[in-house]
This record gives structure tokens, sequence and C-alpha cells, in this order.
């Protein structure tokens, strides 16, 4: 017979247990020494704390400010180092320890940051859980050699005509989109993004230094058109400190790169570095640098410089990736010759010009097609563009002279006066509402309408839905067409013969019962 063990004796066997496994552990443990160098807060400034006691610190290396805040080292001497706070510092005092972390300020890239809004260092600003990311990248990184680069051959299609057609985007490219505040820049940027769908282009919206609302009204957009899912926003508000609003386009330049070395495609937009220039130009009066022209330290074209030569296209040996960048800047009063324009001119592949008087007569988007220029998208523009827009820019811009001179009264003969029902009509067909972007086909088939002047019968009240007509007509023609216009070498006579008789049909029930032998004129005196 088996005498049961008591409570008391089950206890400590399971206790002898346990301490049995606890000094067996013990046994195979080795201590690992970490060895931490640690400074005091010595003083604290807006946005800037002066620190001491960390010898070895390397510039623009993080550290680590009690509460989580972090940090970039810049200006490092012997008695001291200045240090750039990255967020909220009001709990931050003098005394307070200040921890070295070893490494570069770096930001979370991988696939999981698509669909998320973030800030520059990778916190989540939608709501939703960490981002969990296994890699990280520097946020300064050296831009690619020239012999790791391929030159500029395939266009990055905008969906906006005016663009396509006349100003062309390539990708790697970079296209800077200038203007007053007001003008429709970003609704530009933002038309781009919602363009990229379906055609394999990951994108970037970098928001610094804007109004929470605004960045709100984008992001609410770009998920009302499914471009989330393709798109990752790097958001530093206003309200923040001048640091996050300083390393924003570096670290969201990062995450592009991420998907460009992986061979992808990717745009990224810059919305606007006038705020980015203003916030060094902050950070650098704070920390007693020399100023220079307009107050701007004597770098302001090397941070900004060294941040777009990161956009390029990389040869296939690279893994053949493209980043295009589309830097956003706000100019007062039209003047395009300031000291941050004509930096970021200088640096660029082109400019897209917006003009608020154009914006105040309704001509959207407002560009300026005289002053905008594109550099290398010519090169890489579809052969199907080329044969339709070549003249196009001569004759909107002959236009824009005779409409000058016909203000003063003079009296115009039939030609000067033709041209401008004609001029009148390219004014309205490159006009466009927001979030409408336009397929390759239907922007061929009202170029070749233009071209074909006809539109010009078409009364200039009924110019918007005679275009609608049109678009919806091409839209309607087989797949195998739009697959010639975008891989052919040229524009074939056949397909221009049935995009222009789809034209001819859709305009058809816009035009006057019994037309006149000249054009209308109802606006047109």
């Amino acid at each position: 017979m088996t005498v049961p063990e008591s409570p008391d004796a089950t206890l400590q066997n399971a206790l002898d247990d346990a301490f049995a496994g606890i000094s067996q552990r013990l046994r195979g443990f080795t201590p690992q020494l970490q060895v931490h160098e640690v400074g005091t807060v010595v003083s604290v400034a807006t946005g800037i704390a002066r620190v001491q006691g960390l010898m070895h610190l390397g510039f623009e290396e993080r550290v680590v400010f009690p509460g989580g805040l972090s940090g970039i080292a810049f200006n490092l001497d012997e008695e001291g180092v200045d240090v750039v706070l990255l967020g909220d510092y009001a709990h931050l005092r003098a005394g307070q320890q200040v921890q070295r972390t070893g490494r570069v300020m770096d930001v979370a890239v991988g696939e999981a940051l698509l669909g998320r809004v973030i800030d520059p260092l990778g916190r989540p600003l939608d709501g939703g859980a960490p981002v969990a990311t296994e890699e990280r990248l520097p946020i300064e990184r050296p831009a690619a050699p020239i012999m790791d680069r391929a030159p500029v051959t395939e266009p990055l299609q905008s969906g906006l005509k005016v663009i396509d057609a006349l100003i062309p985007i390539g990708r790697g490219q970079r296209e800077l989109i200038l203007g007053d505040r007001q003008t429709g820049k970003t609704a530009i940027a933002i038309d781009t993004i919602f363009n990229q769908r379906d055609k394999n282009v990951l994108c970037v919206y970098c928001a610094i230094g804007q109004r929470a609302s605004a960045v709100a009204k984008a992001v609410a957009n770009l998920r009302k058109k499914g471009a989330m899912a393709y798109t990752v926003v790097v958001v530093a508000e206003g309200n923040e400190a001048p640091g996050l609003s300083y390393i924003a386009p570096y670290a969201a330049t990062s995450i592009a790169e991420y998907f460009m070395e992986a061979g992808r495609d990717v745009l990224i937009v810059y919305d606007d570095l006038t705020h980015h220039a203003r916030a060094y130009r902050e950070l650098s009066l704070l920390l007693r640098r020399p100023p220079g022209r307009e107050a701007f330290p004597g770098d302001i074209f090397y941070i900004h410089s060294r941040m777009l030569e990161r956009a390029t296209h990389l040869s296939p040996a690279r893994g053949g990736g493209s980043m295009t960048a589309l830097p956003i800047i706000e100019t007062q009063a039209q003047n395009i010759s300031a000291y941050i324009p004509t930096n970021l001119i200088s640096i660029t592949d082109g400019q897209i010009v917006l003009s608020p008087s154009l914006f105040g007569l309704g001509v959207l988007p407002a560009i300026d097609v005289g002053q905008s220029v594109s550099r290398v998208g010519g090169k890489a523009q579809r052969a199907a563009y080329r044969a339709v827009a070549g003249d196009l820019k001569l004759a909107y811009a002959q236009f824009e002279e005779l409409e000058t001179f016909a203000r003063f009264g003079a009296r115009l003969d039939e030609d000067t006066r033709q041209s401008i029902v004609h001029g009148k009509r390219i004014r309205a067909c490159l006009g466009q509402s927001e979030l409408a972007p336009v397929t390759m086909p239907a922007q061929i088939a009202i170029l070749l309408a233009l071209n074909a002047a006809l539109f010009d019968l078409v009364p200039l009240e009924h110019m918007t839905q005679a275009q609608q007509a049109v678009e919806d007509a091409a839209n309607q023609l087989p797949d195998d067409l739009g697959q010639r216009l975008t891989t052919a070498a040229q524009l074939s006579d056949a397909d221009r013969q049935r995009l222009t008789d789809t034209a001819r049909q859709a305009i058809a029930g816009f035009l006057p019962r019994q037309p006149s032998s000249a054009p209308p004129d109802t606006e047109d005196r």
C-alpha cells in the first residue's frame, strides 16, 4: 500500500526543482558589460540643447535624452556639443543626462511602410500599430556614382495633358514645381500620384512644415482614390520642432532609395522645400553659424543638392530602379529669381511654373507654359506625344502674344483672328479638373483634335463637355491601341486616323447646326 505525500512535501519538491533549475542557469551565465557614454545637458534653447561630457560623439550621431527624446549632434567643439532636438522638448532641463547611441540618424525602411503615415522618426501618425521593419537606412547617404546611373529614357505619365504634352517628365528626373501660395502646386503633385495607379510606380509624399488640416486633406484624397496602397506619407507638421522639418526630406529620400535599389520605380514629392530651407535657417541661426544672403547659412545650396542628387535612374547592373523627384517651392509675387528658387532651378532638370494670373482667370492647372521647361523629359516622351504636340507649344505661345496685342483694340485680320480663336481652344483643352487624370489614349485623341482644328467650331462654353465626350470615346477603344501608343516607335497613320475619327464623331454633337464660315465668336471678340 502506497502512502500519498503530504501537501507540504509536494510544495517542497517543487521548490527544490525550481532552485535546481535556477542554479544550473546561473552556472552557465556570463555577464555582458555594456559601456554607455553619458553626458549632461548644459542649456536648452528653441530646438537646440547644449551638451557636455560626450567626448567621443560623432557628427550627425543620434543621442537620446530623458523621455525618449532624440537629437542629432551638429556643432562639435572642445567645450561641448550643440544637439538639434527632434520632438517636444518642453520637459528637458539643464542637468539632465544624455546618452550616445553609437549610430547616425536612421529611419526604418521596407514594404511595411506602404499605406502608412509616419513622422521622420518612423513613428505612426495614422493611429495604426508601430511599423515593423527589419531594415534601417541612414537618412544621409551618398548619391549613386555617375557610372552607376543610366539615361532617362522612360516617361512618367502625370495624367495632366499640359505636362505630358508640353513639359514631359521622365523616370529618374528632378522636375521643380514653383509658384505663389494657393496656386495649385500640391494639387499637381497629388494628381501625379493618383495617375501612378496600376503603373508599377511607388510613391513617397513628404509634407514639410504643412498645416495639419492640409496634410489631412491630402491623405484623405489619397485614401479616397485608393492611392495609399502604393504610397508612403512622411509628415513633419508646422508646429513641430524645426529639427523634424529639417530631417523629414532626408528620411523620405532614404525610404524611396530602398525601393529604388530593389529595382522599383519611385516618385517622391517634397512639399515643400521652402519650409525646409527656413527650418534649416532657424537652426543655423540658433547654432550661431554665420548668416549669408537673406540670413540663410552658406551651405543652404548644399543641403538641397546632396538630397536631390540621390534621385536618378540606376543602371541595369544596379537593378534598373529609378527615383523621380518633384520638389515644390513657394515664390513670393512670382519672383523666381529669389535665392532659394534660383538654387533649386540650378539643381533640378526643369521647372513647372504656376501663374497666379492664370489661376485667377480659372485656367487650371495654372501652368505658365512659356516659363516652364523640361530639360530631360523630351527624350523620354512617347513617340505619339511627339507626333501631336510638336507645334502645340509654339501655337500657344503665338496665341498669348496675339491675345495681348488684341487687348489694345486693334483691327485684326482674319488669320490673326483665327489664331486667337484656335489658341483659346488650346487653353481650354489644356485645362483640367483636380483629381481627374486623363489616360494616354484620351490625351492623344484630344491633342489630335486640336491639331486638326476640330474644336475651333465648338463654342467655348461647351468645350468642357466636348472634351469629356472625346475622352469617354477614346477610353472605349481597344486595349491594343493603347499598347501601340505606349510602345510604338512612331504614331502610325492608321492609328492617327482612327483617333481623329473618334474625336470628330464625339465633337459632332457640340457643333452649331448651321455653322457660319467663321468660327463662333461669342467670347472671342
